[in-house]
Formats: C-alpha cells, sequence, structure tokens
C-alpha cells in the first residue's frame, strides 16, 4: 500500500503490465491484437498499438529483466519528478521509442515489436539525470559502474546491436526510448542539466 500512496503511476504501471503480459501468456490471440504492427501503424490503423505493445512481453524473462529494471528506478523516478511528470516521461518514452521502427518497417507486413523496454529505457535515463553517480550492477559485471557510464555504454551497444544484430530485439526502440526520457526530463524539471553538471563534476 505504500507504494500506490507514495507512487500510484509506477506501481499501476508495473501491476498492469505484469497481469496483461501473464494474461498474454496463455492467450496467444493477445498477441495479435496487442504487438506493434508498423505496416498497420504507417497506413493508420491500430495506432494504439504504439502503447498496447508495451503491456506485453515475449517470455518471462523479458518481463523479469523489463520490470526489475523498471522496479530498480521507476519508483524512486516518480518521488523525484511527481506523478504527472512520470506518466510523462513513461508514455511519451513509449510511444516515441517505436516510431523509427514505424517507418523502418514500414513496408515489411510480416514485422512486429513488443515490450515496454523503449519506456523503462527513457525511465532509465531521466534517472540517471537525477543520479549520475549512483552504481548500477550488472548480472555479468560483479561491481556497480556509474550510472552516467553505464548510460554511455548502453547508448553504444543499441548502436551497434541495431546494425549488426540479428537476435529480433528493438534495439532502436531502447536508443530512442533513453533519448525521449532524456529530452522530456530536460523540458519539464527546470535545472535538471545543471543538477546533473555539478553532480557529475563533484560540486553537488
Amino acid at each position: 500500500m505504500e507504494f500506490i500512496n507514495e507512487t500510484p503511476v509506477a506501481a499501476l504501471i508495473l501491476i498492469f503490465t505484469v497481469i496483461t503480459s501473464i494474461y498474454a501468456f496463455n492467450d496467444g490471440t493477445l498477441y495479435g491484437k496487442f504487438m506493434l504492427h508498423p505496416y498497420s501503424v504507417y497506413r493508420k490503423t491500430k495506432i494504439f498499438t504504439l502503447i498496447s505493445s508495451g503491456l506485453i512481453h515475449a517470455d518471462y524473462m523479458h518481463l523479469f529483466f523489463n520490470m526489475f529494471t523498471f522496479y530498480s528506478v521507476g519508483f524512486a523516478l516518480e518521488r523525484m519528478v511527481g506523478h504527472w511528470q512520470f506518466a510523462l516521461i513513461y508514455f511519451v518514452s513509449l510511444i516515441l521509442s517505436d516510431i523509427p521502427s514505424v517507418f523502418r518497417h514500414k513496408d515489411d507486413f510480416w514485422y512486429n515489436s513488443l515490450g515496454a523496454s523503449g519506456a523503462i529505457s527513457g525511465v532509465l535515463f531521466s534517472y540517471i539525470l537525477f543520479s549520475p553517480l549512483s552504481k548500477f550492477s550488472l548480472m555479468f559485471i560483479p561491481i556497480g559502474i556509474p550510472a552516467v557510464l553505464f548510460g554511455g555504454l548502453y547508448l553504444i551497444y543499441c548502436v551497434y546491436a541495431s546494425k549488426n544484430s540479428r537476435d529480433n530485439i528493438n534495439h532502436d526502440a531502447h536508443f530512442f526510448g533513453a533519448l525521449t526520457g532524456i529530452i522530456i526530463t530536460i523540458l519539464i524539471i527546470p535545472g535538471i542539466v545543471p543538477h546533473f553538471l555539478t553532480t557529475l563534476l563533484g560540486r553537488g
């Protein structure tokens, strides 16, 4: 109840995404309705999938990784920025992160995409602006690395993977979601850039 009272937007997103994803695991027809289909979106049908695709995931590992990341930074970010601001960062990142994929795959009828990774990238990079020196730990790296360093490596990897990967992961959504999170945060939070710089330079 404390999470719902203090961070209602993050709590509802987490709960609803988990429920919808698990339901989809047991009802394949939901994938056809909810997955992003750039061919249709470009032709101005199924536009709602820009949002609904973020409510479903490919499998339990995909869901766990996204929701663990969201839980790690999302609730803290909502406390920092406020409720409507957090909702704006999340949902604008979710929508805009998919726009490049819509144009890139507009003529590929068989291409689909799903998952909340674009929105979570936006939340993650918004959090980095507030706390660039906080430590992020990864499963294959035993020590924490500064958030700002993690962010830089993450963006480089997304660019590389988008051009070279064959893993069917929408790396474009990760990259553009991250950029959207940064831009929206700068636009709605006065002084966030000076805060980021002074914290990074050890003057905060």
